[in-house]
């Protein structure tokens, strides 16, 4: 299995095997994480964009931190996060109320429209099944 891949930071190859990034660019991003930590520590009032701009951590960053459940919401009462779908600030989860709504919404709609398809294609009677194939 050929695991050598470029890291996605500084586009030099190595070997993944258990991380996304190669070994010197995840050792900096340890110390970009206990920097983070750190400062949120002191400073519990800050929004996600304060965090960002002080510590000059991407909110990407920050917020993939989040998501890991390496950085706590509990005492941070100011700190949100971008909705992956359209960007509103939130407090949990990967996607706002309303795009989980409509979402649910969309599956929904896909299922109505898929069950439809097959009640056409049963009564049309085109269809066979595997035992018919004998028969011919």
């Amino acid at each position: 299995m050929n695991n050598l891949v470029y890291c996605p930071r500084c586009n030099k190859l190595f070997a993944r095997h258990f991380r996304e990034v190669c070994n010197n660019c995840h050792q900096e991003l340890e110390k970009d994480y206990e920097r983070c930590i750190e400062y949120l520590r002191k400073n519990k009032g800050l929004t996600i964009q304060q965090l960002s701009e002080d510590t000059e951590i991407s909110i990407k960053q920050i917020t993939r931190w989040i998501r890991e459940g390496r950085i706590s919401l509990m005492d941070a009462p100011n700190m949100t996060y971008p909705c992956e779908v359209c960007g509103t600030l939130i407090r949990e989860s990967n996607m706002c109320d309303a795009c989980r709504g409509r979402l649910q919404k969309d599956m929904k709609n896909a299922q109505a429209q898929a069950s439809s398809a097959i009640r056409e294609f049963r009564s049309a009677g085109t269809g066979f099944q595997i035992k018919d194939k004998d028969r011919n």
